[in-house]
């Protein structure tokens, strides 16, 4: 192979996965509300995480006791929200063994202390991504759950919430879901307890977002100050000499 062609057929295997990338079809992900200046909303999201998800996802990174920094107390905590743990400062673990959930569910279920986080490295935005996904789900007969998800094809995770949002079918000449089956709350209400659940999960994955924000806005201010302190004193110490 000539020096030339074999240059060119290095680059296009450098680039072809960009190029596959490229030629794929766009995800559209919905833009989660910003909840994390809210302590109620994260606390319901806390209260759902709980009720719903904690029951086959764990979040052993985060102990029951940071709870209190969304404002409740510790016996608020262990009173509504401990029931898989004792004490308060255990870890959130699932009730069910691993070794159970993978032959219940042919895989065991992912901790979701940092999923936030980790879908946002993937896609961008971990809090869009997940809003999105917990609003997809539909009716599908051919999946072994009975559910299938328009942002997570083929997903293996039935529909948790369905109770909730109701049920929903994919129109396959328009590519939309379609409410078929309503569900306990109204379309804006299931939005708003997605919301605070992503932002739950979004504040598990960084409990210390806040103070960092902060304290980085602290430094700034900080440095604006010395800033103009420094070019005062430099005004002064150089204002007799030419």
């Amino acid at each position: 192979m000539k020096a030339n062609n074999m240059k060119k057929f290095l680059l296009a295997l450098l680039f072809a996965p960009i190029t596959a990338f490229a030629s794929g079809a766009t995800l559209h992900l919905d833009k989660a509300p910003d909840v994390q200046g809210d302590q109620a909303a994260l606390q319901n999201g806390a209260k759902t995480f709980v009720n719903y998800c904690l029951n086959c996802h764990g979040a052993s990174y985060v102990r029951y006791n940071r709870l209190t920094e969304l404002g409740l107390s510790e016996q608020q905590v262990k009173e509504n929200l401990m029931f898989t743990a004792e004490k308060i400062g255990e870890q959130m673990r699932v009730a069910a063994r691993p070794a159970e959930q993978k032959q219940w569910f042919g895989a065991t279920p992912p901790d979701l202390s940092l999923i936030a986080r980790a879908r946002a490295s993937e896609d961008g935005s971990g809090a869009d991504w997940l809003y999105t996904y917990l609003r997809s789900f539909y009716r599908d007969d051919k999946r072994p759950t009975g559910w299938n998800n328009t942002v997570y094809e083929n997903v293996g995770m039935p529909h948790i919430l369905w109770e909730l949002q109701g049920q929903q079918v994919l129109n396959h000449e328009t590519h939309k879901l379609e409410l078929s089956v309503p569900g306990k709350l109204p379309a804006a209400e299931y939005d708003k307890q997605v919301a605070d659940l992503v932002g739950f999960l979004v504040w598990m994955a960084e409990p210390t977002a806040g103070l960092r924000k902060q304290l980085g806005f602290g430094v700034l201010v900080f440095l604006f100050i010395l800033f103009g302190v420094s070019y005062a004193l430099k005004k002064e110490y150089w204002k007799d000499i030419k």
